[in-house]
């Protein structure tokens, strides 16, 4: 399976920029985000979002690792752009490690993990991780022979999962006007995923009525700025960087939080908000902020990949200041 991972630094919207995954500012969209109440929770008090030039130059020092969301994160219209790719060549060549975690799936995750400049894949809301095997250097001329898998759930598991998430899925498609299962799902192996606003645009009120669905199955369920996402299991983004944290570099993510970043921009991201003072929304995240109950610390001026992009230019800018 084959995406594209590199676009223009200006992309023309594509066919496929509906909804509130658009790159153009859209009054329906924002709306549509708005009068929606389908993530929100009691909390004690939501976090204010301070601009990136607040970030204190000794807390930027501490950093060791950047932890990022893909979708309008890195991604700008389904790709990554030019800014966003050099960002990563650089926190590497700093020595930072980078770790994306998204709800995407495994499949979808495979060429990224070949080709972009980061220690591992989190993918499926932390149910697996790709990276690439110890000296396999970053080419593709032996495809997946290059890359190492790992799962949190056992095999029997996750077949058993399979099973279960069929079912779901064949309920949500005849109950929900207008779901469909996302255009990835083919690639997922532990979640399932309803298209909202990738390729398709669903309503408030079928979101909210596949959510209900999801959980009235047992599932734990979650929003991002594209599909709804539902899985068995305890497992979580913040779930995921622990365990890959621990995995592949023989750290402790919670003896040391305040060594590391998080990246995102949607509702789906509110835990890594919450567990990291060092938390960052690119712009876009404000799209959902009627619905972030658990917002991030700091927000960007640029949108999506423009936006990660200030994120590595502060961290590496503190390394020399």
């Amino acid at each position: 399976m084959r995406v594209s991972v590199v676009a223009n630094v200006n992309p023309e919207p594509g066919p496929h920029a509906v909804g509130c995954n658009a790159p153009q500012e859209n009054w329906h969209c924002t709306e549509h985000w708005k009068t929606v109440a389908w993530e929100q929770k009691p909390h004690a008090k939501i976090r204010m979002m301070h601009p990136l030039k607040d970030w204190p130059l000794q807390a930027r020092r501490l950093i060791i690792g950047v932890l990022t969301d893909i979708d309008d994160t890195l991604t700008t219209d389904g790709a990554i752009t030019a800014d966003a790719l050099a960002a990563l060549v650089a926190l590497q060549a700093a020595g930072l490690y980078v770790i994306a975690i998204t709800g995407r799936p495994v499949g979808w995750s495979t060429p990224f993990a070949l080709e972009w400049p980061v220690d591992a894949i989190v993918a499926e809301n932390g149910a697996a991780a790709i990276f690439l095997k110890k000296n396999a250097g970053r080419s593709n001329e032996y495809g997946h022979a290059l890359l190492s898998k790992l799962y949190q759930q056992d095999e029997s598991t996750r077949r058993a999962n399979d099973r279960r998430m069929q079912r779901v899925a064949r309920r949500v498609m005849r109950e929900v006007p207008g779901a469909r299962l996302s255009d990835d799902s083919p690639g997922r192996e532990t979640d399932m995923a309803v298209d909202h606003s990738e390729f398709t645009h669903l309503p408030a009120e079928q979101i909210a009525q596949v959510l209900r669905i999801m959980h009235g199955e047992g599932m734990n369920a979650t929003v991002s700025s594209i599909h709804i996402n539902g899985w068995f299991g305890t497992h979580n983004k913040l779930d995921g960087a622990r365990w890959i944290v621990r995995e592949l570099l023989g750290r402790e993510l919670n003896a040391e939080m305040d060594r590391w970043v998080y990246v995102g921009d949607s509702t789906n991201d509110q835990l890594m908000f919450e567990a990291f003072d060092n938390s960052v929304g690119v712009a876009n995240v404000r799209r959902f902020e009627a619905q972030l109950t658990r917002a991030p610390r700091y927000i960007t001026e640029g949108e999506r990949g423009a936006g990660f992009a200030e994120v590595a230019a502060a961290l590496l800018t503190a390394r020399t200041a």
